[in-house]
């Protein structure tokens, strides 16, 4: 087992194409195609589920047992909520974020599926006619509004030409890659998970490293509001891990240049031996890692477990300032995740006897515990 190379051109390259597809939770037929299309040129085999989540496969030694490792497509966006009778747009989020990381932004809204593009402002935008009143304005999605690049002086002028309540709106990413290794955009979450994970598929399947079991890749589209990992494994999938961005922030432990294994996040603890198994990889092959535990957030492993799967589970993340925001990273972070996923890949499975739905309890792990002392009394 050898860590793999991960081509930072080819990570570059793809991450951009991938920032630059609007792919917003329940519109990312684009992101799809684009998607497939790439897998194909890798040559990777994938199927493509109803509503578009991706399962591509690297073939092992085996495949009565399987593993999985999953990043997601879908971002965060916007929903026309109202014509407004000025002629602009009230807006509802597509996921959890904050306005105050709204405001200012371009966007590009899809009425009728012709793109349109436009700014959002708070409904006070201007100090030479509002004053300090602008700064005293309440954050929320209430109090913003698009101003669509679009001759419309009122709710008539956008209906006669096709906006309608439930258009979606897609935020620019706008990124920029500096020479330092810093990467800055919106949408790194997680699309910079699904850059790491397509590199280092690039990397395996280019030098034909040998994998001891089959290796499903996990595209999903709903993450963003909860529902990503619901559908997508196949019953044979002992093990999933999930790609994902790691918060930094003060109170936080996560590694701005290293791999972040998540312990933990808002619907619970990740699989113990699995979560351990990342890190001694860490440990032994010379990745910079840390351990962290996210309280406010969840990933597409815990609605993969609320569907039903009897999985193992564990989060290897890269770290993102300003999380669901303007969001930044590190090429440092990005090639430690690609790194660890060529090893865990080429690792055995934690464990031999996952195979069976059921079985005795021979084989079956076991935790620390504190020694008891027997007292006579």
């Amino acid at each position: 087992m050898e860590r793999i190379d991960i081509d930072p051109d080819y990570l570059f390259d793809i991450l951009q194409k991938l920032l630059n597809i609007p792919s917003p939770s329940g519109y990312s037929d684009q992101i799809v195609h684009f998607m497939g299309q790439e897998l194909a040129r890798l040559g990777i085999d994938y199927h493509v589920t109803r509503r578009g989540a991706i399962r591509a496969s690297l073939p092992g030694a085996q495949d009565s047992v399987a593993r999985a490792v999953a990043a997601h497509l879908d971002t965060l966006g916007a929903m026309v909520r109202q014509i407004k009778e000025n002629g602009r747009l009230a807006i509802a989020p597509i996921g959890s974020w904050s306005s105050r990381f709204a405001e200012g932004s371009r966007v590009t809204v899809f009425a009728d599926g012709i793109p349109h593009r436009g700014t959002v402002l708070p409904l006070k935008a201007s100090g030479h006619v509002y004053g300090d009143e602008i700064d005293r304005q309440i954050t929320d999605w209430d109090h913003l509004e698009i101003r669509v690049d679009h001759r419309s002086a009122s709710a008539a002028d956008l209906i006669s030409d096709g906006f309608d309540v439930g258009d979606v709106v897609s935020f620019d990413a706008a990124p920029e890659i500096l020479g330092n290794g810093y990467i800055n955009a919106r949408h790194l979450d997680d699309k910079a998970g699904v850059a790491v994970l397509l590199t280092a598929a690039k990397a395996l399947t280019e030098n034909r490293v040998p994998l001891p079991v089959t290796c499903h890749l996990i595209f999903t589209i709903f993450e963003e509001i909860g529902v990503g990992g619901s559908a997508v494994l196949y019953e044979n999938v002992t093990e999933m891990v999930a790609i994902d961005h790691a918060p930094l922030a003060p109170g936080q432990n996560s590694s701005e240049f290293g791999v972040t294994i998540g312990m933990m996040d808002a619907a619970g603890p990740f699989d113990y031996h699995l979560s351990r198994k990342l890190g001694r990889l860490c440990l032994d092959h010379g990745i910079e890692y840390a351990k962290d535990v996210f309280r406010l957030y969840r990933t597409d492993l815990a609605s993969a477990i609320e569907a039903g799967n009897d999985t193992r589970t564990a989060l290897a993340c890269f770290g993102v300032d300003g999380a669901h925001g303007y969001e930044r990273t590190h090429i440092d972070s990005l090639t430690a995740v690609g790194q660890l996923m060529g090893l865990y890949l080429q690792s055995a499975p934690t464990f031999s006897r996952d195979r069976k739905d059921l079985s005795s309890l021979n084989g079956f792990p076991h935790q620390p515990t504190r020694k008891v002392i027997k007292i006579n009394t």
